[in-house]
């Protein structure tokens, strides 16, 4: 199991990608560094540019979704701190949420366990117009569900047959599916634990199920590879993402994403600011006559 985190604290100034550091040393934990084609880690200002422009592309790509009535989904698998989350919230930033809306579905109920398991994905699909970012998918019967054991080797097996056979009919009825795999290093996915447990702003992302994936570490590979083997298929094939660096995981998936959907740019429509017209006499009500949130700002 996870050691836990004395000796160890959290620099984050800066929220986007915080740091875990040795003490009394001072040192960075720089475990990303291993087996990662880069000498260092993305500099904040060039992922900040770069990230600017990709999500004015997913704007455009938002638009054109809803102009020409596309179905989009975006599945995000992989290990726990693979940096899935992160990149949603990346790529949902500047979207409108009532064309592109995230799908995580906490476990099932008594009811949807009963039921044909594809069944309670299938009505957060989209409409025409609309962008799902499924966190977590139906994946999860051929990675935690199987290596944990919370369905039978019956179920996990009719899994593998129907998966296939689902995605083609979601292809086949014009519905763009893209699958993602975020890649980490289990060094990396160790020190990224620690820093849930240090940092209090992020602890909620902890649990024992997480921290159980580390004794199953390769119970967890065995099944992404039989998971591969099964559903890496042509109308749908999977795309692996490398994120032990959180910045450019971003940036490549997103990029890979535009790439892969052939969008243009949809002319808005255009928009004139009217005059503010004249007063009519109003005359706004006295401010003590409502209660009004304190000025806790101004104690600062």
């Amino acid at each position: 199991m996870l050691d836990g985190v004395e000796g160890y604290t959290v620099r984050d100034d800066d929220d986007d990608d915080p740091v875990l550091v040795r003490q009394p040393e001072g040192t960075e934990v720089d475990t990303w560094r291993e087996s990662y084609p880069y000498d260092e880690r993305m500099k904040r200002s060039e992922y900040e540019e770069q990230k600017r422009l990709l999500q004015i592309e997913l704007l455009k790509l938002q638009e054109w979704v809803r102009a020409e009535g596309a179905r989009l989904v975006v599945v995000f698998e992989g290990r726990d701190a693979a940096g899935k989350g992160g990149t949603i919230k990346r790529v949902a930033e500047h979207l409108n949420p009532r064309v592109a809306r995230i799908a995580a579905l906490p476990k099932p109920t008594e009811r949807e366990r009963t039921q044909w398991y594809f069944q309670r994905y299938i009505e957060h699909l989209p409409a025409a117009g609309e962008i799902v970012l499924f966190d977590r998918s139906w994946y999860n019967r051929a990675g935690v569900e199987h290596v944990m054991g919370f369905c039978t080797k019956e179920e996990y097996q009719l899994f593998l047959r129907q998966c296939p056979i689902f995605e083609r009919m979601l292809v086949e009825a014009g519905i763009l599916l893209r699958k993602y795999w975020f890649s980490v290093s289990d060094t990396e996915q160790q020190e990224r634990f620690r820093r849930r447990l240090e940092d209090p702003l992020r602890r909620w992302k902890l649990s024992p199920m997480d921290l159980e994936s580390i004794t199953r570490w390769e119970a967890y590979s065995r099944a992404k590879d039989e998971m591969m083997v099964h559903t890496d298929i042509t109308e749908a094939p999977w795309f692996v993402v490398e994120s032990d660096d959180k910045r450019r995981a971003r940036l490549n998936m997103i990029a890979h994403l535009l790439d892969s959907l052939p969008y243009h740019d949809v002319p808005p429509p255009v928009l004139e600011l009217p005059d503010r017209p004249d007063s009519t006499g109003y005359q706004r009500s006295p401010r003590d006559l409502q209660t009004y949130v304190p000025d806790h700002a101004a104690s600062l």
